[in-house]
C-alpha cells in the first residue's frame, strides 16, 4: 500500500493535546500544515498550550471519558488519523483505580472500534496511533524487544497493557490500521512539576536541596520532541507489523547520571543533592536496554537527541517562555 509523505491538508485529531506529549505532537502537526483538531477537557490549559507552542488548530473542550463522547466527536470531525495521547496514573497525584482503567484500557478500545467503522477516508497512512508505556513490561533485566513478555507490576502498567492488547486484537482480527507506540522515560518542556528535571530546575531557582534515591536505576531517557517526531513518522506508515513498537533511544542512563548532567547545566552545587536520602519505591522498575531495531526498520529513524542537548534545550525553552510571560504583564 502506498504511504503518504506528509500531513499537509490531512484532517488530524489529537486527544490529550494539552498534555506533556500531546502538545508537542500537536505542535509538529501544526507546522506540517495538518487540518488539526485538538482536544482537552481543560479549556484554559488548552488555550494556554496553543498560544505558548504556536499550535494552529481547532480547540475542543471535551471530557472523553463520558459515554459516547469520542463516538460523537469522531462522527462530527471525521478525522483521517487520530493520535491518542490521553493517559492517567503516571503521576503520584493520579491514584483513582477506576479512572485508571477507564482511560488507559477501556477508552482506547472504544476509540479503535469507532475509527474502525469509518470507511470514508482516503488516507493511506495509519488511522489510529495510540501511546503505550514501558511500564507494560514491568521489571526486565535483559534486553527489551517487542516480543518480550509483558509482566507489569503496577496498576498503571497493567491498565496500559490491557489497552494495548485490545487495540492489537482489533487490528489483527478486524483490520484496523493502528499502532501502539510504547514510550519509556520521556522528559522535556511541559513535564509534570513532580518529575525529576522540573524538580532540579526548582532547586536551581530556589536554592533549596533535594532528597533523591541512590539513582542506580537505569532509564531510556527520550527527549519529548524526538518522541513527538517518532509518533507522527509512524502515522505515515500504511501498516506496522504486530501493531506495536518500542519508541526509545536504545541507550540507558542511570537516574543519578541524568541528575548530575542537569545539575551541571543548571549550576546547582553538588552538596544540595542528597542521593540515597530516600529509599526506592516498593514497585520500583528495573529494566535492561530497549532494543529499537524494529523502530529503525519501520521509519528509518531513531531518537538521537543527547541527554545534555535535551536538558539544555528544555531549560532554555522554559526560561524563554517565563521571560515572555513576565514581559506581557
Amino acid at each position: 500500500m502506498e504511504q503518504p509523505e506528509s500531513y499537509k491538508g490531512i484532517r488530524v485529531l489529537v486527544t490529550g493535546a494539552s498534555g506533556f506529549i500531546g502538545r508537542w505532537v500537536a505542535e509538529l502537526l501544526s507546522k506540517e500544515g495538518a487540518e488539526l483538531y485538538i482536544v482537552s477537557k481543560d479549556r484554559a490549559r488548552l488555550n494556554m498550550v496553543s498560544k505558548t507552542y504556536s499550535i494552529n488548530g481547532i480547540r475542543i473542550d471535551l471530557d472523553l471519558t463520558k459515554e459516547k463522547a469520542f463516538q460523537e466527536l469522531f462522527k462530527e470531525i471525521k478525522p483521517d488519523i487520530t493520535f491518542n495521547l490521553i493517559g492517567y496514573g503516571i503521576s503520584n497525584l493520579e491514584k483513582d483505580g477506576e479512572t485508571t482503567w477507564r482511560i488507559n484500557a477501556k477508552l482506547p478500545e472504544e476509540m479503535a472500534l469507532t475509527v474502525l467503522k469509518d470507511n470514508n477516508s482516503k488516507w493511506k497512512g495509519l488511522r489510529f496511533v495510540h501511546v503505550g508505556s514501558g511500564f507494560e513490561y514491568g521489571s526486565v533485566l535483559n534486553e527489551i524487544t517487542e516480543s518480550t513478555e509483558p509482566k507489569p507490576t503496577t496498576i498503571y502498567g497493567r491498565s496500559k497493557l490491557a489497552g494495548t492488547k485490545k487495540l492489537q486484537d482489533i487490528c489483527w482480527e478486524k483490520g484496523l490500521r493502528g499502532v501502539t507506540a510504547r514510550l519509556f522515560t520521556v522528559y522535556g518542556p511541559g513535564e509534570h512539576s513532580q518529575r525529576l528535571l522540573p524538580s532540579l530546575v526548582r532547586v536551581a531557582k530556589s536554592g533549596e536541596s533535594l532528597k533523591l534515591t541512590k539513582g542506580e536505576q537505569k532509564r531510556d531517557f527520550t527527549y519529548v520532541k524526538d518522541v513527538a517526531f517518532g509518533l507522527i513518522k509512524l502515522g505515515l506508515l500504511s501498516e506496522v507489523p504486530g501493531n506495536m513498537v518500542n519508541l526509545a533511544t536504545g541507550k540507558l542512563t542511570s537516574v543519578k547520571d541524568f541528575a548530575e548532567c542537569a545539575r551541571k547545566i543548571l549550576g546547582i552545587n553538588p552538596d544540595r543533592l542528597f542521593f540515597g536520602a530516600i529509599p526506592y519505591r516498593e514497585d520500583e522498575i528495573w529494566q535492561g536496554n530497549v532494543n529499537v531495531n524494529f523502530l529503525k526498520r519501520c521509519i528509518d529513524w531513531i531518537p538521537s537527541c543527547s541527554i545534555h542537548e535535551g536538558i539544555k534545550e528544555s531549560v532554555e525553552f522554559e526560561e524563554a517562555i517565563a521571560l515572555k510571560r513576565s514581559s506581557q504583564k
